[in-house]
């Protein structure tokens, strides 16, 4: 009995029809989420504090120091580590001027801030 009902709607012009209008329709739809995507943040994407970001102007101001990425490890509200990523000039006097602010500004010692240039 399944057999010839599904020979019968197979046969039958119309539903045919739908139906592969119904798996182009799934096509296109899947075509559309997998390579026009939004251009919002994904879920997962790091949202920078406010700390982060005031720091990361300042450390941009530094002389051979541009556009700086800054994470900030806290624990019980309280900065324990850094990491910055700057664009710009990368010598030792730079990155010494990096650490420098950082420890200074986030009260930690300067051996708890990691600096690394930006890859170009």
């Amino acid at each position: 009995m399944k057999k010839e009902s599904i020979k019968n709607f197979f046969n039958n012009k119309t539903a045919r029809t739908v139906l592969i209008l119904l798996i182009a329709l799934l096509l296109v739809f899947a075509v559309y989420r997998v390579f026009f995507k939004s251009e919002e943040k994904p879920s997962n994407a790091y949202e920078a504090t406010e700390l982060e970001e005031r720091l990361s102007k300042i450390l941009s101001k530094i002389d051979g120091v541009g556009d700086t990425s800054v994470m900030v490890s806290e624990e019980e509200g309280k900065a324990v580590s850094a990491v910055i990523v700057f664009r710009g000039a990368d010598s030792i006097l730079t990155r010494m001027r990096v650490i420098d602010a950082a420890s200074g500004a986030l009260g930690i010692d300067r051996a708890n801030v990691l600096v690394y240039p930006a890859e170009s």
